[in-house]
C-alpha cells in the first residue's frame, strides 16, 4: 500500500518541483537583467566619450587583425606577413593613419575588403555618426543626467539654453505684437511661428528640441555618408570599366574591379591614403579622369566635411517640404550650431572662411608645385593637362589623404619643406618607399620595396609607432587643454 501510495502521489510532487524550478530560474533571470541594467546604467554615467573611443579603436584593431591573419594573403604560401606586421596594418587601417610594413599586393581581395571596412568604420565622419546615435541612447537610458549636463552647458554658453527634457510637453505662447496664440509643438501641421528667434527663445520653444534635432542630424550625417560612398564607387567603378588603360592596370596586378573601387573610395573619403596598388597613384598618373573623380573625395570627407555637411542639412531641409516638423529641426540645427555641440557642424561664416582658406592653401601649393617642378622628373613622362590635374591632386592630398602621383624623392627640397608645413597637423602618410639606392653603406642583401620607412624598423619601434597611431587618432580630445585626457583615470 505504501508503494502504492507513493506512486500516486509521485506526479504531484515532480510538479510542484517543477514549478518551483520554474519559479527560481525566473527570479534569477529577473535578477540578473535588473543586475546588468544597473551596472550599464552605472557604466554610462562613468565613461566619457574617450574612454569609448579609445575602447573602441582597440578593439576594431585586434578584430581586423584576427580577419587578416586568418585570411591567406595573394602571396600565400610563398610569403605570409608576420603578425605583427598584420596587427600594425590593421592599427593603420583603422586609425586611418596610411603607414604600412607590407606592400598592399600582398593582400588578397578578401583582406583588402577587410581592410575597407577597417577604414570606413574608422573614419571621422562614421566615428563621429556613432557618437551621436550614443549620445540619443544615453540620453534615453539616463534622461535625469542628460538633463543635468544640458542644464551645465546651458550655464556656460552665452545664448539663452533651454534644459533637455525627454517627455512630451506641449508649450502655448502667445506671440509677440499679436494676440494669437502658438504652439511650439514642431509635430502641428499648422504652425504659425512669430519670428526665429521668438520661437527658439527658452520660454516658446519645444523643449525636446535639442534631442530632436540632434536625432535628424545623425541621420543626416549617416545619409551623408551614405551618398558621398555610394557615388565615389560607382564613378570610380565605372571610370574604371571604361578606361582600357586604368582597367588593364588592373588586370595586370589581378585586382577585382569592385574592390578596387570601393577600397579607393573609402580611403580617399577618410583620409587614410591606402591604395591596392604598390606604387599607390603613380600607376594612374595620366589617368586625370580619375583623379578629378578622387580630388573631391579627399576633400568632403576632411577639410570641407563641416561646410558640405552643412549644404547637405540645408537641401534636406528644403526637401522636407511635407514635413514642418523636419524644417523647423533643421533651421534649428542650422542656426544654433554651438547648442547642438557636434564638432563638425560650423557656423555659416566659419563656414565661409574654411572653404576660403582651403582653396586658397591649395591654390598656393599648386602655384609653387606646378612652377618648380614643371620640368622635373617628377612630372616626367606627362603632358601639359596632366600635369595640371596632377599638380592639384598632389597639392590637395599634401594636406589631406596623403595618395601620391610622383615619386616623393625627386622633388626638390623647397616643395618638401612645403609639403612638411602643410602635413604638420594631418595624418598624411607620405613615403618615398624604401630604396636601397638610398642607404649610406649599402651591401648585396638589400631590397627594394614600396612600403614606407616603417616597414624596416624593429619590433619595438613599430610597437611605438602602434601607439602613436592610435593616440594621434584621438588628437581632437586634446582640445580644452586634454580635459578628456586628465579624466581618463
Amino acid at each position: 500500500m505504501e508503494v502504492k501510495y507513493y506512486f500516486s502521489r509521485l506526479p504531484k510532487t515532480l510538479q510542484h518541483l517543477f514549478s518551483c524550478s520554474c519559479h527560481r530560474l525566473g527570479c534569477l533571470s529577473s535578477s540578473i537583467y535588473c543586475r546588468m541594467a544597473c551596472w550599464f546604467r552605472v557604466l554610462l554615467c562613468r565613461v566619457n566619450s574617450f574612454q569609448v573611443e579609445l575602447v573602441y579603436f582597440v578593439s576594431v584593431s585586434f578584430l581586423g587583425f584576427g580577419f587578416l591573419k586568418a585570411l591567406k594573403p595573394k602571396t600565400y604560401p610563398s610569403f605570409k606577413p608576420r603578425d605583427l606586421d598584420f596587427f600594425f596594418t590593421s592599427v593603420s587601417a583603422t586609425t586611418v593613419s596610411s603607414m604600412s610594413t607590407v606592400e598592399m599586393e600582398v593582400f588578397s581581395n578578401s583582406q583588402l575588403i577587410v581592410l575597407t571596412v577597417l577604414m570606413f568604420i574608422g573614419g571621422e565622419v562614421f566615428t563621429s555618426m556613432a557618437g551621436l546615435f550614443l549620445s540619443r541612447f544615453r540620453a534615453k537610458m539616463l534622461p535625469n543626467v542628460e538633463e543635468k549636463v544640458a542644464s551645465v552647458l546651458s550655464s556656460r554658453s552665452s545664448s539663452t539654453n533651454n534644459d533637455i527634457e525627454l517627455g512630451e510637453v506641449s508649450v502655448t505662447v502667445t506671440a509677440r505684437g499679436t494676440n494669437k496664440s502658438v504652439s511650439a509643438n514642431p509635430e502641428s501641421e499648422n504652425m504659425s511661428f512669430p519670428c526665429r528667434k521668438n520661437m527658439w527663445s527658452s520660454d516658446v520653444r519645444d523643449p525636446n528640441l535639442v534631442y530632436n534635432s540632434k536625432k535628424l542630424l545623425s541621420y543626416v550625417v549617416l545619409g551623408y555618408l551614405m551618398v558621398v560612398q555610394t557615388a565615389g564607387t560607382a564613378l570610380v567603378y565605372v571610370y574604371m570599366a571604361v578606361v582600357s588603360s586604368a582597367r588593364d592596370v588592373l588586370r595586370n596586378k589581378n585586382l577585382n574591379l569592385l574592390t578596387f573601387s570601393a577600397f579607393t573610395t573609402v580611403s580617399t573619403f577618410v583620409n587614410c591614403g591606402f591604395i591596392p596598388t604598390n606604387e599607390n597613384m603613380m600607376v594612374f598618373s595620366k589617368n586625370s579622369g580619375l583623379l578629378l573623380i578622387l580630388i573631391p573625395q579627399a576633400l568632403v570627407g576632411n577639410t570641407l566635411f563641416p561646410p558640405c555637411l552643412r549644404v547637405f542639412t540645408w537641401l534636406v531641409g528644403k526637401l522636407a517640404v511635407k514635413s514642418p516638423k523636419s524644417r523647423y529641426y533643421v533651421d534649428f540645427l542650422l542656426e544654433n550650431t554651438k547648442e547642438i555641440g557636434y564638432l563638425h557642424l560650423f557656423p555659416s561664416r566659419q563656414s565661409w572662411f574654411l572653404v576660403e582658406t582651403m582653396v586658397g592653401l591649395v591654390v598656393i601649393q599648386w602655384a609653387m608645385l606646378v612652377v618648380m617642378e614643371w620640368s622635373s622628373a617628377a612630372f616626367g613622362g606627362l603632358n601639359s593637362y596632366q600635369k595640371i590635374i596632377g599638380g592639384i591632386f598632389q597639392s590637395v592630398n599634401s594636406r589631406h589623404s596623403g595618395e601620391t602621383i610622383m615619386d616623393i624623392s625627386v622633388i626638390s627640397p623647397a616643395i618638401l619643406v612645403l609639403f612638411v608645413v602643410t602635413i604638420a597637423y594631418g595624418n598624411v602618410g607620405f613615403t618615398a618607399g624604401y630604396s636601397c639606392k638610398r642607404r649610406l653603406n649599402p651591401d648585396g642583401y638589400c631590397e627594394d620595396k614600396w612600403y614606407g620607412f616603417a616597414g624596416r624598423w624593429s619590433d619595438d619601434g613599430k610597437i611605438i609607432l602602434i601607439l602613436v597611431m592610435i593616440f594621434g587618432r584621438l588628437k581632437k580630445f586634446n582640445m580644452n587643454g586634454g580635459k578628456a585626457w586628465r579624466n581618463l583615470s
